[in-house]
């Protein structure tokens, strides 16, 4: 029943912007086009350059192009231009051809009635240039004068490239006062802010001061102005139609078949964000063995509670709103996927593990100041490696960082072990630095190394096999069975298994590959998948037949059985 009621509510809000824009937009930053059956896919890309260098130049933060309205006298005709489907598939084709993979912010189908008749409308949002870059198409650069779509003039040009970096959170909300925000957020502000400071004095002054002076002071309004980040942190819900993009984030909870339980859709004020979304969370009691030689199972949360704030804080404060999205927290059974979006400024989360690192600038430098303030967040980027130490410290997994997605920042937080050799490494070498505990972290995830990596870690004998097969090695064993394991994990020489094959061979007269693949099947290391282990044991094979050992008994590769020479 939700889901219905955020669709209907989305409908009527699209279709209020729509009318809006028939009625009130009359410069360069929309284009109505009737677009009955279908329309040139250059023509989208041209206007795609187009309106989003147009709204870059009137600080707009996107412009749109609407299909199923007639420009002459902006009439509501509807259009049959591409079903759901094609859209989705519109928004890949032209990203591919935008500068920067540039694509749409989202594509809206819109039915409003008119005389008695429901027609569909295609809503194309477009993204406003970033700042000092001109978007092109196919590597030319549009521009709109009137009507008419022409190559972007020098002269605007020169105006996008001359163009200094904004901060979107520091820019006003066009109608919102004071009485657009939450009290009861402007009081857990207060609060906070007083905590923060822990000055008899400053919270002497808090008192005496109304919200409009507080927020004042702390430059969240300007002259009876509010803020993005105002209205972010301390916004009311009714008002958040007021911003340009409205925030929004989502928590869904998944099934082990991994299908959505169910969901909760959150809007501002997002000074409570965190606490809303982590009362939804399972966090359950996890039990695990930390070292090898004791008899007593750890008890500990899946979720470290202040990893999990900070974490999702972080969300609220990097997020590029400017291009719209929501912050997603998807919780699985054994672990939580968060996404926001824009880009992640430091381009790769090594960088952010060196003690010296410190970020060049904030995309929301006026929001990350007051959260930093509001006791939200950490300052001068020490948040996330404290969130990399209390997990080290915890001997679980690192957080996993995917910044290979477009305009996306997806983080994994691992609610219990992936492989206990990590566990029982981090345990046993409790001076580890940061580096080499996220080097460490990498292999038991299966993901590839530089050979000066792989080197570091072989210098401290934290890692066995080879480059295309690297496994975490196993601590001094102490017990017989961590030394099974460790066997069974690195396996025995070539000739152990030729012996076996030969052995099987001789008792039985012949063998088939298959025979061969059940032969080896349990004695062949754990650490090989099927594909290394169906490649090891045409190997094994291959020297045999190469060393005059085995042959063949039939010329068909598919019904021959291996003999003794």
């Amino acid at each position: 029943m939700e889901i219905v009621e955020y669709k209907e509510k989305k409908q009527r809000e699209m279709e209020t912007i729509l009318y809006d824009l028939i009625k009130n937009w009359e410069d360069e930053v929309v284009e109505f086009k009737e677009a009955n059956n279908d329309y040139d896919k250059e023509k989208i890309g041209k206007y795609f350059s187009a309106l989003s260098n147009e709204a870059n130049l009137r600080a707009m933060q996107h412009g749109w192009l609407i299909f199923g309205v007639r420009n002459k006298n902006r009439a509501i005709i509807g259009t049959d231009y591409r079903n759901t489907e094609g859209l989705k598939t519109l928004k890949n084709e032209i990203s591919q051809e935008t500068s920067g993979a540039m694509g749409f912010i989202d594509i809206y189908e819109v039915y409003p009635v008119v005389d008695g008749e429901k027609k569909r409308v295609v809503m194309f949002q477009i993204p406003a240039a970033i700042t000092a870059v001109p978007t092109a198409w196919k590597g030319q650069e549009y521009a709109r004068e009137g009507e008419s779509l022409k190559p972007l003039s020098q002269e605007k040009r020169e105006r996008i490239r001359r163009q200094t970096f904004q901060d979107w959170s520091k820019q006003f909300v066009n109608g919102a006062s004071v009485k657009h925000l939450n009290r009861e957020a402007i009081l857990i502000a207060r609060e906070k802010y007083k905590e923060k400071m822990a000055d008899e004095h400053v919270s002497a002054e808090v008192d005496s001061m109304s919200d409009e002076e507080f927020l004042e002071a702390r430059k969240l309004m300007v002259s009876g102005k509010v803020t993005n980040a105002a209205m972010l942190l301390l916004g009311d819900e009714k008002y958040d139609y007021l911003m340009q993009n409205m925030p929004e984030a989502s928590w869904r909870v998944y099934d082990s078949k991994e299908m959505v339980r169910d969901y909760k859709i959150f809007k501002i004020p997002f000074i409570t964000l965190s606490d809303r979304i982590t009362a939804n969370i399972r966090n359950l009691t996890y039990r695990y063995m930390p070292d090898q030689m004791t008899l007593f199972p750890q008890e500990i949360r899946q979720f470290d509670p202040w990893v999990l704030r900070e974490l999702l804080n972080n969300c609220i404060a990097h997020s590029d709103y400017s291009i719209g999205g929501r912050i997603y927290v998807n919780e699985f059974e054994d672990k939580l996927i968060l996404t926001n979006p824009g880009t992640f400024i430091p381009e790769s989360i090594e960088v952010i593990l060196r003690p010296s690192y410190t970020s060049p600038f904030y995309r929301n430098q006026l929001l990350a100041d007051a959260m930093v303030r509001f006791k939200m967040i950490d300052t001068e980027t020490t948040g996330i490696r404290r969130v990399f130490n209390i997990q080290r410290e915890r001997f679980f997994p690192l957080p996993d960082y995917d910044l290979s997605q477009k305009n996306k920042v997806e983080v994994t937080l691992f609610g219990r072990e992936i492989d206990e050799k990590f566990t029982y490494l981090l345990h046993d070498n409790e001076n580890l630095d940061l580096t080499t505990v996220y080097l460490l972290d990498q292999v038991q995830k299966g993901k590839k190394l530089s050979k000066e990596a792989m080197a570091h870690l072989r210098k401290y004998h934290l890692v066995e096999g080879r480059a295309g097969n690297l496994y975490l090695a196993a601590p001094l064993a102490k017990s017989d069975d961590e030394k099974a394991r460790y066997i069974k994990n690195k396996g025995f020489d070539n000739k152990y298994y030729q012996d076996l094959i030969v052995d099987y061979i001789r008792q039985f007269g012949k063998a088939s590959k298959q025979q061969i693949r059940v032969l080896l099947a349990d004695k062949l290391p754990d650490s090989m998948t099927e594909e290394q282990k169906e490649r090891k044991i045409l190997y094994l094979l291959t020297q045999l037949k190469n060393k005059g050992v085995i042959v063949r008994d039939a010329e068909s590769k598919k019904m021959t059985n291996w003999i003794i020479k």
